[in-house]
């Protein structure tokens, strides 16, 4: 082997050095795990069989390579993942945008730019640092980008515990972080997972405005207002629309409701900041953004990949949950004729509900 470590106990002395460099990277927290998911493998199954990713068909097509990582990136041996913090520390409080039916909710994770590129580059640099170290490195980098279950292999990595919301909990950091993973050849020593702490609290259950999570860690994505508001295209069903409220790109209340966000810390990344006040905006006023107006402000961040027409039918549907206003109704009005039908349909449908016939 070519490295630059002497032979004995030269893979404790990488790791420890891998972690060392994630953290002057940015990463809050690093562990190793190997590539047994075997039980993860079993309730992914479970799940996709039940239908409850939806149109989300990329989940079934790749079935279980996303819990083999070793078919996924021949040589993979283990897996090193990262967590980040994002939540922005001048965010206006959720709570107040979610009680305020003018205003828009955007999901905290989606208020600045977007966290793939900046993790990617993170991430790209931590693998430079290992092959300057140990020249038979061989890995690839995922950052939510392919068949990966980030979460079963972080939990597995000791960086916290799946939580009954479906999401990964730490006892110091709660869940408002993004995970990133580097797939590797080589046999480094793996950390221990942690114990789950939500004993028998079941808030995020409860508060859930569609009861999507439909039994502790068993979630119906179908139903869940992040999947409704980004991942499906199309026409929102009838009987999600009300539930939605304000809420026009994703949902935080499963993590604003739990306690172990209380030691959440905010993110000091620049990119990560508010950008184009969209903790704070109303949504008359977003409605009336142009499609060049959403391609300027929006490029770079998460929400710009749903498009400007996915845009629109989220806004209308918060618009038909809104109070009654002269101008929300006019704003509605202004886009009652817009050339997508779909747009056309969840306008209409806000109109309804506002008592004006279109």
């Amino acid at each position: 082997m070519q490295n630059n470590y002497p032979q004995s106990g030269w893979h404790e002395e990488l790791a420890s050095n891998i972690r060392m460099w994630a953290h002057e990277l940015g990463f809050q927290e690093t562990g190793i795990t190997d590539t047994d998911l075997a039980e993860a493998e079993d309730g992914l199954l479970s799940w996709l069989a039940r239908g409850f990713h939806g149109q989300m068909d990329y989940m079934a097509k790749h079935g279980a390579k996303r819990s083999r990582p070793e078919e996924l990136v021949n040589g993979t041996l283990r897996v090193i993942s990262v967590r980040m913090n994002y939540l922005p520390s001048k965010a206006k409080d959720s709570w107040e945008v979610l009680h305020d039916g003018e205003s828009a909710f955007i999901s905290r994770y989606a208020l600045g730019r977007d966290y793939h590129k900046l993790m990617r580059r993170r991430l790209a640099l931590l693998a430079e640092k290992i092959r300057a170290a140990a020249e038979e490195f061989d890995g690839r980098i995922f950052v939510d980008s392919a068949p990966v279950m980030e979460v079963a292999l972080a939990e597995k990595a000791g960086l916290g515990w799946r939580g009954k919301h479906t999401l990964l909990l730490s006892r110091d950091a709660g869940s408002w972080f993004f995970l990133g993973e580097i797939y590797i050849n080589l046999p480094l020593p793996v950390d221990e997972p942690k114990r789950e702490h939500c004993g028998s609290c079941e808030r995020c259950i409860k508060v859930c405005p569609t009861r999507a999570i439909i039994a502790p860690y068993l979630l119906d994505a179908r139903r869940c207002i992040s999947y409704l508001t980004i991942e499906l295209k199309g026409s929102i069903p009838l009987e999600m629309r009300p539930l939605i409220g304000n809420r026009i790109y994703g949902c935080d209340d499963c993590q604003l409701v739990c306690p172990w966000n209380r030691f959440a810390v905010n993110t000091s990344e620049a990119d990560f900041a508010v950008r184009n006040k969209l903790d704070d905006v109303g949504l008359v006023e977003l409605l009336s953004w142009t499609e060049e107006d959403f391609h300027s402000r929006l490029a770079g961040t998460a929400i710009y990949r749903i498009g400007h027409e996915q845009w629109l039918r989220n806004i209308a549907v918060a618009m038909g949950n809104a109070p009654w206003s002269e101008a929300l109704v006019a704003a509605l009005l202004t886009r009652a004729s817009h050339p997508s039908a779909v747009v056309r349909e969840h306008v209409s449908w806000a109109l309804s509900r506002q008592g004006v016939r279109p």
